[in-house]
């Protein structure tokens, strides 16, 4: 199995496949890596810190999401605002910090899951979804809707519900998006029922 290095960013959020990360930057080792993300078109990786904090020293998780950035400007305070995109998911192998506390990781790539069509049974998955994404401002505007793939649904499902951070990292180990999904839907119904 090849494996590549990249950056990474430990974050106390988890990224999905396709799905919109707004960051503000002011870490300089987090100000250099976006500057030559940005200039060599370049991923990075994010990973969620499951013991720790994101300024100070972290645990991380060994499955985690390349994003490439989208947008990006400075704000007045000087601060680097940027979106990226959620691309490829990845297992780390190793990861080792630069003299700057910049992690490198060693990374194998997951492979893509294949878009298949949302069975019958979770269509109502789809209808709240797209309520959700209704809701969820201009961070989805620009999001190319999917609601008929059980795949996109599912991982936007996960990054949009209010669900617990472990509950959202084990939707991002799964490899099968029936299996996510199927974890999803019992969180949806009680969320539902409170909600009466």
């Amino acid at each position: 199995m090849s494996t590549q290095k990249i950056p990474l960013f430990p974050l106390g959020t988890v990224l999905f496949p396709g799905g919109p990360l707004p960051l503000r930057i002011f870490e300089a080792r987090y100000v250099d890596m976006v500057t030559r993300c940005l200039r060599e078109n370049l991923e990075f990786g994010v990973v969620l810190i499951s013991a720790g904090n994101e300024t100070g020293q972290a645990q991380i998780c060994d499955v985690g999401t390349s994003a490439r950035i989208v947008d990006w400007d400075q704000g007045p305070d000087g601060l680097l605002n940027i979106v990226a995109r959620g691309e490829r998911r990845f297992f780390l192998q190793s990861a080792q910090a630069q003299a700057d506390g910049l992690l490198i990781g060693r990374v194998s790539w997951a492979e893509a899951e294949a878009s298949r069509p949302l069975p019958a049974k979770y269509a109502s998955m789809a209808t709240t979804l797209a309520r959700l994404l209704e809701q969820s401002g201009p961070l989805y505007e620009h999001l190319e809707s999917k609601l008929q793939d059980a795949s996109w649904v599912g991982f936007r499902l996960a990054e949009l519900l209010p669900i617990a951070l472990e509950t959202r990292q084990h939707c991002l180990t799964l490899k099968d998006a029936e299996a996510r999904l199927d974890l999803l839907l019992p969180l949806l119904n009680e969320l539902r029922s409170q909600a009466r």
